[in-house]
């Protein structure tokens, strides 16, 4: 597949394309914070149950909408840890000191995932719970899987702010129809906000915004997130399809981001003229 790429503002940048071809052209030391959900290649448990494609494995039978099958869902154990230290190793390059990572998966993957991390340099610091509420798939006669999970460490020490809020370890937050629009497992956009509060507001920063990089942006919701929170955004995306309507949204909301900023000079042109006055 060739790669694409999009940039419609500074704050917004985008590439279609493989994460393990595309992540090694991202310099050195250039991101704030990692914020992704990679294909758990979950699913099943054996082979063959995983090998089949995403509609099947994680959409309700009867569902009229269908919409695109992501890639790279179709991993065993062994080769799961495999691809996943070497996009994390390419991730501990990219990312500056100090920047925290936060990686989604779940209950089959969790082992794998948090060694995947620490294998890859960063300093694991603990599993952020993500409690999908009664709103989960339910399973008759078995416990009901409502729980997906956020690995998170950082790259070297991650050192206290001063007056840095205390975050939550659970979050429960149930998942919208909305959410899944562009993206079969699109995480809310209100969970990947409260993660985002890992980073103060970029205003509190001197040397301007953060800068959020998802190597799995999928339909787009964490950088919704981060464009929310004025930060800027790198996403990569493999799927031409899931990439297009990422690309259309995020770029809206670019947009208006744009138009909240005009407004935000006009008001400070007035403030200023009043002030002389």
């Amino acid at each position: 597949m060739n790669e694409g790429y999009d940039s419609p503002t500074d704050r917004l940048t985008l590439y279609r394309g493989d994460s393990l071809a595309v992540l090694p052209k991202l310099p050195s030391e250039s991101v704030d914070c990692i914020l992704t959900d990679p294909p758990y290649s979950s699913g099943g448990l054996f082979r063959g149950d995983r090998s089949k494609n995403t509609n099947t494995k994680y959409v309700r039978s009867g569902t009229l909408l269908r919409r695109p099958d992501f890639m790279g869902d179709n991993k065993d154990q062994r080769s799961f840890r495999l691809w996943s230290l070497h996009w994390m190793l390419e991730a501990f390059r990219i990312a500056k000191e100090t920047a925290p990572i936060m990686v989604f998966t779940d209950w089959r993957q969790l082992p794998e995932t948090s060694d995947a991390l620490q294998m890859a340099g960063f300093i694991w610091r603990g599993v952020v719970v993500w409690d999908k509420t009664e709103g989960a798939r339910p399973q008759k006669g078995r416990f009901r899987n409502q729980t997906e999970f956020i690995v998170w460490g950082s790259k070297g020490e991650f050192p206290e702010r001063d007056g840095a809020e205390c975050l939550p370890g659970v979050f429960r937050i149930c998942p919208r129809p909305e959410d899944k629009e562009r993206h079969i497992a699109g995480k809310p956009v209100d969970l990947l906000k409260n993660l985002t509060r890992l980073l103060p507001d970029g205003d509190e920063r001197e040397e301007g915004c953060y800068t959020l990089l998802d190597p799995f942006m999928g339909g787009g919701s964490t950088g919704a997130a981060a464009l929310s929170r004025g930060m800027k955004f790198i996403g990569i995306e493999q799927s031409p399809e899931i990439y297009q309507r990422a690309m259309t949204w995020l770029s809206g909301i670019d947009r208006q981001m744009d138009v909240f900023d005009s407004w935000d000079e006009e008001e400070e042109l007035a403030n200023s003229n009043q002030e002389e006055a």
